[in-house]
């Protein structure tokens, strides 16, 4: 008896001495021991089965055109719609005229698509923004003729319908689309557009503006009130639509791409998938959208979710970018820390700053709005992410400040929204896409840079710690190098301990300057 008791002691020293061995052998591993390897990569381009749908005018699901769609006519001679065998939108005129029909609501934000089948004669074909009563008008069109597109036109009208603006929005790459036939697709960027034409391959960029100095349209009241409609001017000829359509896209790049956490800055784990919020692309830096994106951690399934504009109680919504959000669970609220890139729509007017946003609502799904509000950390900075430490009970928040480039900086304070202070950094290397993260029990910095390097930081000091290891790091001799690391580290039960969502830096083609469109997705798994 004493024997088999020896003997089960001994064995249960030896499972807790491996027990204790094994936490010991986590608790030492380091980042720069990891190694990450590349498993999949997408590039997102307006993809269809990520689109969240706001309306739609489908010819195969109408029954009651005049009701479901109401037509408004500019002109005395009034165009013929019809239904042609509920599979196209006819809209044909022999004489001048100008006819809107309505499609939905107003978004700012949301993608506008027009899938033509025929533009026959000469006209015009697009969108209209305006009130109930037409009051204030923002048009943009296509101008077509004998079925070749001929020109691109923004035109703004104000209250009393005098125009404002009529101009020309085309590229040089609108000599190349010479048919009016196939996709129109219009990216609302808040204080700017984007048009393109596809009919086959990526869709080409065949227009730009930039509109707010004629009319905010992030503005609450023409969002509370704008409608939109598809718009058409004939010459005589007629038009064929197959379909119009208002979304939330993922427009033509992703980037910024940070996990969305709780408020120790573990990550959120919910229904089995990791959260990201991710910068919607548009062209330059007023014009991106904050989107939230879901992803199963043990496989590659990114999914659009939806996209988040922000409230500083000013009369505007703003997309703002290079957020971080948190469940605070203390408080049972949602939280974060974004960045003010939309002061570049206003440059005369507004800085550049770093806001703390807070929603009751769960902001991940759909169209939300998170409150937002300044606290005095402004100037050339950036890529905020912020986290309360519990041994320490502060408050800390890395991000990139602009001090001879960008370079990675630790702030602190005792409360969540006020009073931070720097206590680490700059560091030497430059930086970009600045995380906190947990590696074994220990907190450590990542940080992207402009010399082919992700760099490790300790923290919350700052002290270089190694740089990260990839097989196929997402760039190549040409492109820039400038990504974010996002590396997160899993509980058990996958089938790895750390997975990295990474973006690659190469801008959309043919897009005119300043163009910041880049990137596609890069899915690694590291192993110990």
């Amino acid at each position: 008896m004493r024997s088999y008791q020896m003997k089960f002691i001994n064995y249960a020293a030896i499972s807790l001495a491996l027990i204790m061995l094994n936490q010991f052998a986590q608790a030492q591993i380091t980042p720069d021991s990891i190694k990450f390897v590349r498993q999949a990569t997408k590039r997102m381009v307006f993809d269809d089965d990520q689109s969240i749908q706001l309306s739609t005018l489908d010819p195969k699901t109408i029954v009651g055109l005049s009701v479901m769609h109401p037509v408004t006519h500019y002109t005395s001679e009034h165009a013929k719609i019809t239904l042609e065998k509920n599979e196209l939108l006819l809209i044909e005129s022999e004489r001048e005229s100008q006819t809107a029909i309505w499609l939905g609501g107003f978004n700012p934000f949301a993608t506008y698509t027009l899938n033509l089948d025929s533009g026959v004669g000469d006209g015009e074909v697009g969108f209209e923004f305006t009130s109930p009563i037409n009051a204030e008008r923002m048009v943009i069109v296509e101008q077509f003729k004998d079925s070749l597109i001929i020109g691109l036109q923004l035109s703004v009208f104000d209250a009393e319908g005098n125009l404002i603006t009529d101009e020309s929005i085309a590229t040089a790459n609108l000599k190349e689309q010479k048919v009016s036939k196939g996709n129109i697709i219009l990216q609302m960027l808040g204080s700017g557009l984007v048009l393109y034409a596809k009919h086959e391959g990526l869709p080409k960029v065949i227009g730009q503006a930039d509109f707010n100095k004629y009319i905010d349209l992030r503005k609450k009241k023409y969002i509370h009130s704008f409608q939109s409609r598809l718009y058409a001017k004939l010459k005589g000829g007629a038009i064929k639509v197959k379909r119009a359509e208002i979304s939330l896209t993922t427009g033509v790049g992703l980037a910024d791409i940070r996990p969305i956490t709780y408020e120790n800055g573990e990550p959120l784990l919910d229904n089995g998938k990791i959260w990201y919020t991710m910068s919607i692309r548009g062209r330059a830096l007023p014009h991106h959208l904050q989107g939230v994106f879901s992803m199963n951690p043990s496989v590659f399934d990114i999914k659009l979710e939806g996209i988040i504009v922000f409230d500083r109680q000013d009369s505007l919504l703003r997309n703002e970018i290079a957020s971080h959000i948190f469940f605070d669970r203390n408080d049972k609220v949602w939280r974060g820390v974004t960045t003010g890139f939309s002061a570049f729509a206003n440059p005369e007017k507004e800085e550049k700053q770093l806001l703390l946003v807070e929603s009751e609502t769960d902001p991940r799904f759909g169209f939300s709005i998170m409150n937002a509000k300044p606290f005095n950390i402004t100037g050339d900075i950036e890529d905020p992410h912020i986290l309360y430490d519990a041994h320490d009970k502060k408050w800390r928040m890395v991000a990139c400040k602009n001090q001879n480039g960008y370079k990675a900086i630790m702030l602190e304070s005792r409360y969540w929204n006020k009073n931070y202070r720097q206590i680490a950094g700059p560091v030497t290397h430059n930086s970009t896409g600045t995380s906190l993260q947990m590696i074994g029990d220990k907190r450590y910095c990542f940080s992207g840079s402009s010399d082919k390097q992700i760099y490790i930081y300790t923290y919350p000091d700052l002290k270089e710690a190694g740089t990260l290891k990839m097989d196929l790091p997402p760039w190549d001799e040409q492109a820039g190098t400038r990504v974010w690391p996002n590396v997160v580290q899993m509980p058990n039960g996958y089938p790895f301990k750390y997975i990295a969502l990474m973006m690659d830096r190469v801008n959309y083609p043919e897009m005119q300057e300043p163009n910041w469109t880049y990137g596609a997705l890069y899915l690694y798994h590291g192993y110990e």
